[in-house]
């Protein structure tokens, strides 16, 4: 399990006040991701950004922002519930339904998008046959993707990476973040490990697992994407830019709203 730290051990490892991690986390300087209502940073994370920036790094940090003047705006409190909306009520649905199905193609991936809980906020494109004949149409089923999802969701790491879903697929996320609150995800997966087809014991716990028979994850453990190591790798650069390209939606949707276009 990601080991993770509070803004206080923070702020404790940094040598600077809980306003400066705000604003280093709003700058984009250190990764960190809501869990609730309060913020929460990766120790590997932290520990590579003070390997990075040595032991000046706090103080340097803190007078860039204090140059910035009182004006320059904070982040809410991390005691405070997030008050800007929810991502289904932020993006266009058909026009971003639209957009994922179009990248799922071209990627030749499973792709969707989820709140910061995991759950679905659009319809899934491109599904691979292994991944249908799991779920079958049933909600159970797709529980334990949207388990998987929510720990995609508590990793901090901000960096997109290929881990093993329930299924025994990799998958992979990029994050919608918006100001400096991280709004939902961009998912991509079905696609096969290096190690694939699963043995017969790994078939049995599937098929257990997902309430199907063995024989069928067997009989479709073919129906799955193939990428090669570059092939994953480029997947792997796009799902952020994707993400981006819903982030830039909602910032240009929430200032045409405002009369204050950027």
């Amino acid at each position: 399990m990601t080991d993770l730290l509070t803004t206080r051990q923070v702020q404790s490892l940094l040598q600077v006040d809980r306003t400066t991690i705000y604003r280093m986390v709003e700058g984009g300087q250190l990764p960190a991701v809501r869990v609730g209502k309060q913020w929460r940073f990766a120790r590997t994370e932290v520990e590579r950004w003070l390997a990075a920036h040595h032991r000046h790094a706090g103080a340097a940090v803190e007078a860039s922002m204090q140059a910035r003047g009182p004006g320059a705006r904070l982040l809410d409190s991390p005691e405070r519930p997030d008050a800007e909306g929810e991502l289904p009520a932020l993006l266009p649905g058909a026009c971003a339904q639209s957009i994922q199905d179009a990248f799922a193609e071209l990627l030749g991936v499973t792709m969707v998008l989820t709140d910061m809980e995991g759950r679905p906020v659009t319809r899934i494109s491109n599904p691979c046959g292994f991944f249908e004949v799991l779920l079958n149409g049933r909600q159970d089923g797709l529980q334990h993707c949207i388990r998987t999802w929510q720990l995609m969701a508590g990793n901090v790491v901000l960096e997109p990476r290929f881990a093993p879903s329930e299924m025994g697929l990799l998958c992979a996320r990029g994050l919608i973040r918006v100001g400096a609150t991280l709004k939902g995800m961009v998912v991509i997966g079905g696609i096969a490990p290096e190690q694939w087809p699963p043995t017969a014991e790994q078939a049995g716990k599937l098929a257990e697992l997902f309430g199907i028979e063995p024989a069928a994850i067997v009989a479709n453990s073919d129906a799955v994407f193939r990428l090669d190591r570059k092939s994953q790798e480029h997947a792997l650069r796009f799902v952020q830019r994707i993400a981006d390209i819903f982030a830039q939606m909602i910032r240009d949707r929430q200032e045409m709203a405002s009369g204050h276009p950027g």
